[in-house]
């Protein structure tokens, strides 16, 4: 089923896909195998509930985890993976974004429940939103934030 989802989501055109482990979007905790490819842009957010923390725990490949304050600057760099530094636990409200610094990267997902898609008071206003001009150049640079390991 991983492999399947890692073709999955190198056929997609946002290079990642998710497949739920939970029922139904309104239980109570989301779990979700995550497979996501090199040059995937995932806009910076944050999780505002104070239930919404999030952890994510490595199965294959390798994770950049890029955290930042409210202003846009970068705080924190992670590089997970699966045979090293394995998660991370991310608090509600903490500015957030992840790369795939590998082919076939794929992490396992949980945070409470129900479902809840990201209001536009979640999504970094300092950040390009997916699919605009500017997202490409802004996800490599990311991405190279992990060149030298």
């Amino acid at each position: 089923m991983l492999d399947a989802l890692s073709a999955e989501a190198r056929q997609s055109s946002r290079l990642r896909r998710n497949r739920n482990l939970h029922a139904s979007t309104d239980e109570a905790v989301q779990r979700l195998f995550n497979a996501i490819e090199p040059g995937s842009y995932v806009q910076p957010h944050c999780h505002l509930a104070a239930d919404k923390a999030e952890t994510l725990l490595m199965l294959r490949g390798r994770l950049g985890v890029i955290l930042f304050d409210d202003a846009g600057r970068i705080t924190q760099v992670h590089e997970l993976s699966a045979g090293g530094c394995a998660g991370v636990h991310l608090q509600p409200g903490l500015w957030h974004s992840v790369v795939a610094l590998a082919p076939g990267t794929l992490f396992l997902e949980v945070k409470a429940g129900p479902y809840v898609p990201l209001t536009t008071a979640e999504r970094a206003p300092w950040a390009p939103m997916e699919n605009t001009a500017d997202a490409s150049s802004y996800q490599a640079m990311l991405s190279a934030l992990f060149a030298a390991s």
